[in-house]
């Protein structure tokens, strides 16, 4: 059994989703565990370097994972051939720009969603990508959940028939800071640090429903901005001006209608953060992050409509939940493994690219146009 070192350099990884998701709960985890098993037996060992401006914190964080290597100097990071990777989870804004300097520098890209702010940027480092001939992947952590995972097993068993309808729930309420102390930074909600939850999340759905329901083909979205000012991380009110709810209707090849509401200004009463109820001819599924219940049509209750007498069917109690019947790990950690094994030259086909992440760009940015001119938008097929 041999061990192959792949060197990658980690930029944006002292936020929150950067250092929790990707370092510590994926690559630092993998090192722990002894790497990455290939199928002949190999392992494969991320070398990581993490890049930032602040070395102190820097340190600090490479220290409490065992990782030996920081470097405030991205340039020089990139110029360094033993390292082959550069992954990216820092502000969607500087993102293709500094994807495209790693394809200048020859390294395999993988990076967080969105992969640009704009449709043209996303189509540019994608194309940049392919004629470079790199490995290139974009995170599309939410199709790994157990949840959704279920949810597929179900779609592909057939037994919703043909599926009709999908409706999705997202959201949360995050605190304006006076109150009790937000939960998200203070760029998520202004226009001009790249916030919005329209860019942030329809990123998200466009991979949910292309790779479960069927394409994207058309959008209507109408966005808010709820809360229009907030308190910010020094103490001070600043101007939310970005969307901090959208309530998005999707048409889906095939026929399939999809309808999601995003919001961080909304309170939680349903069975997790995220919902996705499937209506089909044979039967209706509903799944969370990590659970996933099912209705068969001869199991379907027969309600009446009667506004004057207390409702006498349990609506919960006809569900039956799909069982849990192999583990799931940790949704970052199993993408970042299979894109090691691209990049080691074991899986040959790696779909969750940066066109699959253009994509996603696309259906924010036609989510956003759709908003502003108070019209449906049609979404052509990408080149790629």
């Amino acid at each position: 059994m041999a061990e192959r070192r792949i060197g990658l350099i980690m930029n944006g990884v002292t936020g929150r989703m950067g250092m929790n998701q990707h370092l510590i709960r994926s690559i630092a985890a993998i090192r722990a565990d002894g790497g990455v098993k290939l199928a002949n037996g190999d392992m494969i060992m991320p070398d990581p370097v993490i890049v930032g401006r602040n070395k102190a914190k820097l340190e600090a964080l490479a220290k409490a994972h065992d990782i030996s290597r920081v470097s405030t100097d991205l340039d020089a990071c990139l110029a360094d051939p033993k390292d082959e990777i550069f992954f990216d989870a820092a502000t969607t804004q500087m993102r293709a720009g500094l994807l495209r300097k790693a394809i200048a520098a020859g390294k395999h890209i993988y990076c967080e969603k969105p992969t640009a702010d704009n449709l043209a940027d996303a189509l540019d480092v994608a194309k940049l990508a392919k004629a470079a001939g790199i490995k290139n992947g974009v995170v599309q952590d939410k199709l790994f959940l157990p949840g959704l995972r279920k949810l597929k097993m179900v779609i592909e068993s057939g037994f919703l028939g043909r599926i009709c309808s999908v409706k999705g729930e997202f959201g949360y309420w995050v605190f304006e800071g006076d109150l009790q102390p937000a939960q998200r930074p203070s760029w998520n909600y202004k226009k001009a640090e790249g916030g919005g939850i329209i860019l942030d999340m329809l990123c998200h759905w466009r991979y949910v429903l292309d790779n479960l329901f069927g394409n994207v083909e058309a959008v209507s979205c109408l966005g808010a901005v709820h809360i229009p000012e907030r308190i910010g991380e020094d103490g001070k009110p600043y101007k939310a001006d970005a969307d901090d709810a959208a309530y998005a209707t999707f048409q889906l090849e095939g026929g399939t209608i999809a309808h999601i509401n995003s919001s961080w200004v909304t309170r939680v009463r349903r069975d997790d953060l995220v919902t996705f109820q499937v209506d089909g001819t044979h039967g209706s599924a509903i799944c969370g992050l990590q659970k996933c219940w099912t209705q068969s049509r001869v199991a379907t209750p027969k309600p009446v409509w009667n506004p004057d007498q207390p409702q006498t069917i349990d609506f919960f109690a006809g569900w039956q939940e799909v069982p849990t019947t192999t583990d799931f790990p940790n949704g970052f950690r199993v993408q970042w493994e299979e894109f090691l094994r691209h990049v080691a030259g074991e899986r040959a086909d790696y779909p969750w690219d940066l066109m699959a992440g253009a994509r996603g760009v696309q259906l924010a940015e036609a989510g956003l146009k759709s908003w502003a001119e108070r019209r449906w938008i049609d979404l052509p097929k990408l080149d790629g």
